[in-house]
């Protein structure tokens, strides 16, 4: 064993620590596209297959890792931010304050994170009854740049990753959870926010 100043790096050569001396650590290294055919997992920039029919009317079963959807677009107006202000009680200055927003970092009334988080959602659902069973999570939410009044946004939404769950409802029909890469962009193209969405998905009738 060696102790600090010692061979062994300063580590007590028992236990996991002594393993760790014999891993062997892999890179793989590519572009975005082929480190998406290689893994099964959606890596962003990677190309894309722009799905004709809107990826939330598919099962489980019928989707595809990169099958990808570009929504319409919405721009954010003073009577957004007034409203979900009084509907989840966020009051913050940066939001109703025009003086004190003026001489913030940002130089002006932004809007909510979480509305533009919902205002994204509404982009992209399909809202009548599918495959779509619940919203199962959300993964990795960075808000990257300000919304502010008269800025425009859509969102990307992207099959990322499919679980197979191995089980199924009272029906009998089976359910899977799938990861969605979404990108929330503005009317310049910069990413305003960035996240994984997960939805339970039903497959199809006898799987």
């Amino acid at each position: 064993y060696g102790g600090p100043g010692r061979a062994g790096c300063g580590e007590q050569l028992g236990g996991l620590r002594a393993i760790s001396q014999y891993l062997q650590r892999s890179a793989l290294q590519g572009s975005p596209t082929m480190l998406t055919a290689v893994t099964g997992e959606y890596v962003r920039g990677a190309a894309v297959r722009e799905s004709v029919q809107h990826p939330f009317r598919k099962h489980f079963d019928e989707l595809e890792v990169g099958e990808s959807l570009l929504t319409h677009r919405r721009t954010v107006c003073e009577a957004d931010i007034v409203a979900f202000g009084g509907i989840s009680g966020d009051y913050f200055y940066m939001h109703f304050d025009e003086i004190a927003a003026r001489d913030s970092q940002f130089g002006r009334r932004i809007a909510h994170g979480y509305f533009v988080l919902a205002a994204a959602a509404g982009l992209f659902v399909s809202p009548a009854p599918g495959p779509v069973l619940a919203n199962y999570g959300l993964d990795d939410l960075r808000f990257v740049a300000p919304v502010g009044i008269g800025d425009t946004i859509r969102a990307r939404l992207t099959c990322k990753r499919k679980v197979d769950r191995q089980r199924r409802d009272d029906k009998g029909v089976g359910q899977g959870v799938v990861s969605w890469d979404v990108q929330v962009t503005n009317q310049n193209d910069e990413l305003v926010a960035s996240y994984d969405i997960l939805t339970l998905v039903a497959k199809r009738a006898g799987l």
